[in-house]
């Protein structure tokens, strides 16, 4: 998952890694086929781009239309990504639809003679535009997790309508908290590391290469005017088909072809049995779209995951009574029609098979999240080294302002700690970087405010808060490392962690478990939401320095973006619980939203806060023996297969995309992707000049389309003129899709 980068809200998974990028270095990097033109062989990507000489020369990249344009791209894709995110649990990044889509904006506003709308325009001020939606776009995953499951709970009583103000307290410590302190890790991890530890940022350099693309000279606004009319043509026939479904959803939108089968059988078959365990064919195009970006490997990963989860260990354990289903209805017609996904009423009876799997994909995907950061032992310990050398320096600089000396602090300032000899200095004068005050004032207060804003509004101890902020730092830096390199940030896997840490920090402390579940829920949205954010920055960062924007007028435009973001992202959540109430309620038997990421949020909440939730003894058994082995193969993987070996990586199954298939409530969505999947191969078989013009476009144009389509039906729900009233459910099994 990729750019519009399919990565899960909550769910992440460290899928393998993206399109041949680097040609030129010993590792290469190929999971998720970015559209990437014309890279040559002896490019080397840890250096800024060499521009054309045609380019025009941009003394101030951050202007009003491009901050302006980029922030209502990126609200765009926020509001898509509440759609999305409660729909699957997938979010997706704003970045390249935000450099397309702006590119085509600007362009044509530049051939006016209109103040400020008007003039010259170049790929700085392109990377302006993303940085700029890439702040608005952020921050929606919590509310695709966390904060619904706390209502789901009732550990937070009301309906977020009437507790916007209070929602907004997360979406601001959220925001800033991780504006701030990635600010120092832009020199780290792009400057300092990078080529040493081949941190690539795949989409970030997908999409820094694609803006320098378009705008070299006439043949790149050619070629940039095809990928806008691409992109626009699948976000309009996406919107499009995904409004009209609603009023024939079993015709348009699900093809539950083994219900057809049980009708046209007259009601006599076992054909539900297999539509019971959610194997029906969904035309998503987001789903369509994230498939033609992921590559083969996690496609075909993600789709085994599905099979082995709800084709053999989910019928396995109903079978042997260890899990057990919910019938559907009464209606003898459809006796065998059941739900296997249900997460209610934990601890007091039979679980299901979903949450059975709940605890292996877990598991999986913290197992091999941590796996990978400790074989990069080297960072860790590189890490180690520059923040004591920074340190001294600091110290040592305090020191001779005030006239004394120290020989040790002194000696260590002067050893300045590179982990390669090739390391290049950072472009960036120092005018143009974001000054220390800045950044350090800023997150000291941000810090300072969040714990007293959580102890007031959601009863969480200072102490807790500040917990959650180291754990948001650390799950920041693994989220950094694992995603530059595989183009997917381990989320699940630090939400889950920060879930386990404070169940354990809550325990005995006095709480109720109603509290305890609130003060887990916010604090792991505080540890992994911060944690998003980093990533998603220090991304932007990287697309600025292969293009060479001043990293302070990213900062600003991020910064910018994100304040829209604190209030839309909420109102978005707003919106779609008012429109679809079920969402905050566990016990929904039927939902249009599936709320996967909240269901997991959920779960673990309860079985770390309440007495009477467990996790049953053959799912943690399994779990174990999985995480070891998941362990084992990250092991093999990094010592084993290198040099000549190297090559056969590509073979290996991506155990992150398999995990995710395991916390998922049914194949649905792995399904699409794989036929996502399959028409991007055989498109690139047929014509890859075509598939590299287009194929990114049009996948980031199914997703953004379907998104903003979600919202609108929203809107006709709140307005009485939605499908389930107007529309058709032929085709529907029992009458419901």
């Amino acid at each position: 998952m990729a750019s519009t980068q399919a990565r899960p809200a909550d769910v992440a998974d460290q899928t393998v890694n993206t399109a041949a990028l680097e040609k030129d270095f010993n590792e290469k990097v190929d999971a998720v086929d970015v559209d990437v033109l014309s890279v040559e062989a002896d490019l080397d990507l840890y250096v800024p781009l060499k521009m054309e000489g045609g380019i025009v020369d941009e003394h101030d990249p951050l202007t009003i239309r491009a901050v302006i344009v980029g922030i209502i791209l990126g609200s765009l894709v926020n509001a898509s990504n509440l759609y999305l995110g409660l729909k699957t649990g997938f979010t997706f990044a704003a970045s390249m639809f935000g450099a397309i889509f702006g590119y085509g904006i600007i362009k044509i506003c530049s051939k006016t003679n209109v103040p400020i709308i008007g003039g010259s325009f170049g790929p700085q001020e392109n990377s302006i535009i993303q940085a700029a939606a890439t702040g608005a776009g952020g921050i929606s995953g919590i509310f695709v997790a966390g904060i619904p499951a706390m209502y789901q709970l009732h550990a937070q009583e009301g309906n977020p309508k009437d507790q916007f103000g209070a929602i907004i307290t997360i979406t601001l410590v959220c925001s800033f908290f991780g504006l701030f302190f990635v600010t120092p890790l832009r020199k780290f991890f792009i400057i300092q590391v990078a080529r040493e530890l081949k941190l690539l940022f795949p989409t970030a350099t997908a999409v820094a290469l694609t803006i320098k693309s378009m705008h070299a000279g006439a043949v790149g606004a050619r070629e940039a005017l095809s990928k806008l009319k691409a992109l626009s043509l699948a976000f309009s026939a996406a919107l499009i088909q995904r409004v009209a479904s609603y009023y024939a959803v079993g015709i348009l939108y699900d093809w539950h072809v083994f219900t057809w089968i049980h009708i046209w059988s007259g009601y006599t078959s076992w054909a539900m049995n297999i539509e019971s365990w959610g194997w029906w064919f969904e035309w998503t195009p987001a789903f369509i779209g994230s498939g033609i970006l992921i590559g083969m490997n996690s496609a075909l990963s993600m789709f085994g995951g599905a099979v082995l989860a709800w084709a053999i260990i989910g019928p396995t354990l109903v079978h042997y009574g260890e899990c057990i289903g919910k019938p559907q209805t009464d209606d003898p017609r459809w006796e065998g029609y059941y739900s296997f996904a249900s997460l209610s009423n934990l601890g007091h009876e039979t679980p299901s098979p979903r949450y059975w799997l709940l605890w292996p994909g877990v598991m999986i995907m913290v197992c091999t999240s941590m796996a990978e950061l400790f074989v990069q032992y080297k960072v860790i310990g590189y890490a180690g080294k520059v923040i004591w050398q920074k340190t001294c320096a600091n110290i040592n600089g305090l020191l001779v302002k005030r006239g004394k000396h120290s020989k040790y602090f002194a000696a260590r300032a002067e050893v300045e700690v590179k982990a390669a000899d090739d390391i290049i200095e950072d472009p960036a004068p120092h005018d143009q970087q974001v000054s220390m005050w800045m950044w350090v004032v800023g997150l000291i207060v941000t810090i300072a405010a969040g714990m007293v804003i959580f102890a007031l509004q959601w009863g969480m101890h200072p102490g807790l808060t500040i917990l959650a902020c180291l754990l948001g730092f650390l799950f920041s830096f693994l989220a950094i490392q694992i995603g530059a390199v595989t183009d997917q940030t381990p989320l699940t896997a630090a939400s889950k962690a920060s879930q386990l840490v404070f169940g354990a920090a809550t325990k005995n402390s006095g709480f109720s478990v109603k509290d305890a579940q609130r003060v887990n829920l916010v604090a792991g949205g505080l540890a992994s939401g911060g944690a998003d954010v980093a990533f998603s920055l220090t991304s932007d960062f990287r697309t600025g320095f292969l293009l060479g924007t001043p990293p302070i007028k990213q900062w600003y435009a991020q910064g910018l973006g994100s304040v829209i973001s604190i209030f839309l992202a909420p109102g978005m959540f707003v919106l779609f619980t008012t429109a679809y109430p079920c969402i905050l309620d566990m016990e929904a038997e039927h939902c249009a939203f599936a709320v996967p990421s909240v269901a997991a949020w959920a779960a673990v909440a309860q079985a770390v806060t309440d007495p009477d939730v467990s996790i049953p003894l053959t799912s943690g058994i399994f779990s174990i023996v999985m995480g070891v082995f998941c362990i084992g193969q990250v092991v093999f993987r990094h010592f084993y297969l290198v040099g000549e070996r190297e090559k056969y990586r590509e073979y290996l199954p991506n155990w992150g995309a398999i995990a995710l298939s395991f916390v998922l409530p049914n194949p649905v969505f792995t399904t699409a992707a794989m036929f996502g999947a399959i028409v991007a191969w055989i498109w690139r078989k047929w014509k890859l000049k075509s598939f590299d013009l287009y194929g990114y476009a049009v996948a980031a144009g199914f997703i953004a389309g379907e998104g903003l389509g979600g919202v609108i039906g929203a809107a006709l729900q709140i307005g009485g003129v939605s499908g389930d009233i107007l529309g058709t459910t032929a085709g529907c099994p029992a009458g419901y899709c």
